[in-house]
């Protein structure tokens, strides 16, 4: 239910995030990417300590988490909170999602499973905080000067560990592809 409500609020963020032209609209876009977020993290965390993963869940969940990232950062390029040379970094993580989308389905068919590894959690957490800094951040920018900077830093912090992380995703990719050739 947790990712299913994720997944409802990707289009309602998205909504906001289009229509919303003043501080209290950052608010709310705010509120409902960290609280989408939030979701993520106790769907994972109950579905643990209730012994309760399902084959549905492990599907949906990193759908969720995509969407939530590429639909946030295609608000944010929209809205022009990212631009100029830190449009890269957001391409550098569309471009990793789609890439490891299809590294999951490809592997799938040869019956691999790939695991994520904990880098990978810290690339999402780092995404997660980056991008709640960034809805957030033209609202807050004149109290606390530099936070679109910080927002920024993290953006390409992201980029990075996204690099690495989806290389390690291609390696693992090709080996399997090259074994089953």
């Amino acid at each position: 239910m947790l990712t299913y409500g994720r997944i409802v609020a990707v289009p309602v963020l998205a909504g906001v995030l289009f229509f919303g032209t003043n501080e209290t609209s950052r608010w709310l876009a705010f509120a409902i990417f960290v609280v989408a977020c939030l979701t993520d993290w106790l769907d994972g965390y109950l579905a643990r300590i209730w012994e309760q993963q399902s084959t549905l869940g492990r599907m949906l969940d990193p759908i969720a988490d995509k969407l939530l990232v590429g639909v946030t950062l295609l608000m944010l390029v929209y809205a022009g909170t990212i631009g100029g040379w830190s449009i890269w970094a957001a391409i550098i993580i569309l471009s990793r999602e789609i890439l490891v989308s299809g590294l999951r389905e490809f592997l799938a068919e040869l019956n691999v499973k790939v695991h994520v590894t904990q880098l990978a959690k810290w690339k999402t957490a780092v995404q997660f905080i980056a991008l709640a800094i960034l809805i957030a951040g033209p609202a807050v920018e004149n109290a606390l000067s530099g936070t679109m900077n910080v927002g920024i830093t993290l953006l390409w912090i992201a980029a990075l560990l996204t690099l690495v992380t989806g290389y390690d995703y291609l390696k693992a990719g090709v080996r399997h592809a090259m074994r089953a050739s």
